[in-house]
């Protein structure tokens, strides 16, 4: 198995974002934070499913509204559901600032704009074992068309315990992960017991990243943010299912070798300008101050790894083009 800290070293390679955060609400569902724009750059928004425990004793509460999102994206490493869901949606608000990549938007019109990636994927889905981690409301009406599992943390209905996953998705032909997996550390064991299966990443709290694909991921359903204010007051007022066609929409993007050379390679140069800009007013830094530390050094450190990893994944998706010609 890989280093299952592999994928939070990516995820934290991408957040070089020093905007402070303008809002950030931790709702009854879904945890949304949104930075302030500075004239150069654009407010984001990024979302992660709220952990669903109520608790009176957060020591920050209050305290995290200015703080940059590179304060915030090292939660990710933190095992407190709270302070791990907050740096995922600061992660998603840094990676959402960048151009989504080729993918198809699923404007369902239904009352059930949450189930838009399973209506998608029903075609291929007739009478194949489906495994779907996280309850998604209305996913029992699928029950009919293939050999449904649902795992879930807190079982009800037709649930399964979530801890079947060892039992049920090796034998599984779909796996369906809930982005959410990403926060709460299941992600890499989830993963690499999907590996035979055809996999779904999915969800709101889904990042953008073509290196997903090198966790045996095959397509990223995540989302596309259409009106942030809308999407802002439906999660404040508790919003659940509800943010799907009041701010948001799902995105499907394939990650096959090919789509995610064109992906990798728009990122790397993308990356590589960044780390020049960096670069140049590093210099223009120590010409004026020669013994002061260039405030932005840790950016750059991050930057250059970021641009080191996503060398080597080209390199490796080149490889394997070589393997199959």
């Amino acid at each position: 198995m890989d280093d299952p800290k592999r994928i939070y070293e990516l995820l934290l390679d991408y957040c070089t974002d020093n905007l402070p955060v303008n809002r950030l609400t931790v709702g009854l569902v879904w945890t949304v934070c949104q930075t302030a724009s500075d004239g150069t750059k654009q407010s984001s928004i990024g979302l992660s499913m709220s952990p669903g425990i109520s608790t009176r004793l957060l020591p920050w509460a209050g305290t995290l509204t200015a703080k940059s999102i590179c304060e915030l994206a090292p939660w990710i490493n933190s095992w407190d559901p709270y302070q791990s869901t907050i740096a995922m949606a600061a992660i998603n608000c840094c990676i959402n600032a960048r151009p989504l990549p080729d993918s198809i938007a699923l404007d369902s019109h239904s009352d059930n704009q949450n189930l838009a990636v399973f209506d998608y994927f029903l075609p291929q889905l007739q009478g194949k074992k489906v495994v779907v981690i996280g309850h998604y409301p209305g996913i029992e009406t699928y029950r009919d068309h293939f050999d449904l599992t649902v795992l879930e943390r807190n079982p009800a209905g037709i649930d399964w315990p979530d801890s079947a996953c060892e039992f049920v998705i090796p034998g599984a032909d779909w796996v369906f992960i809930t982005g959410s997996s990403l926060a709460n550390k299941t992600f890499p064991r989830l993963a690499e017991l999907a590996a035979d299966a055809t996999t779904v990443l999915m969800g709101p709290s889904v990042p953008w990243l073509p290196q997903l694909y090198e966790f045996g991921i095959d397509y990223l359903a995540g989302v596309e943010i259409t009106d942030a204010e809308k999407l802002y007051r439906t999660v404040e007022q508790g919003g659940g299912v509800r943010i799907f066609g009041n701010g948001l929409r799902y995105r499907i993007a394939t990650l096959s070798p090919e789509n995610n050379r064109a992906w990798l390679k728009n990122q790397i140069a993308a990356c590589f300008n960044e780390r020049n800009g960096l670069t140049a007013r590093m210099d223009q830094w120590y010409s004026e101050n020669q013994t002061a530390r260039f405030p932005q050094l840790s950016d750059l450190e991050r930057v250059n790894a970021r641009l080191s990893r996503m060398d080597s994944s080209f390199k490796q998706l080149w490889d394997q083009q070589g393997e199959s010609a």
